[in-house]
């Protein structure tokens, strides 16, 4: 156990994917930014709102070599770890029953944005998931009530997303499957 773990103070060097095993289960968000440790504040309703509208809309319309799931770590490497709002995996990654996955094993990492993560959602994740290899990238933003999605593939090569599209009334894409879902059936009731 590292001296972070016994006492207020981060380790002497980096944080790595050790330091988040050792870590107790007290439910907070913790991810890794090239071993600088990240804390999320805790989700608000609105967010887990969409984020579990959506997993149920694309789980009905997964295929069978595909699984979607929602707040489960992607590990970058040693010293690079995400934990994406809902993501779309292989069946043969999710059939391990993983509490983390690797890049190469998720197909899509999506990203509500929040007010506390809007430069993390809309530049720093998106540039790190593309140069890990994920080939597909939404963010949903939030703002002005209304929700926009923002779909990306990636340039493999350049190791960049490239937007395909902005959905206010459909998300109409083929990729990675082919997908109609009505914003309105992810968008929180307003109370």
């Amino acid at each position: 156990m590292t001296a972070a773990l016994q006492s207020d103070y981060p380790p002497e060097s980096e944080w790595t994917t050790d330091d988040l095993d050792a870590l107790p289960e007290d439910g907070r968000r913790r991810e890794l930014l090239d071993g600088v440790l990240l804390m999320s504040p805790s989700p608000t309703r609105k967010h887990q709102i969409i984020a579990g509208l959506l997993m149920a809309e694309l789980h009905a319309d997964c295929p069978d070599d595909y699984d979607v799931t929602q707040g489960v770590e992607v590990r970058i490497n040693r010293t690079r770890s995400f934990i994406p709002d809902v993501l779309v995996t292989t069946s043969v990654a999710a059939a391990r029953e993983p509490s983390k996955y690797e890049p190469h094993e998720v197909v899509l990492a999506i990203e509500i944005v929040s007010p506390s993560t809007r430069s993390i959602d809309r530049v720093l994740k998106p540039a790190l998931y593309a140069q890990a290899g994920i080939p597909y990238y939404w963010r949903i933003e939030t703002e002005g009530g209304a929700l926009e999605v923002v779909t990306y593939r990636i340039d493999a090569v350049n190791e960049v997303y490239s937007e395909t599209g902005r959905w206010t009334k459909f998300v109409d894409t083929g990729e990675p499957f082919p997908i109609n879902l009505a914003i309105s059936r992810i968008t929180p009731r307003v109370r």
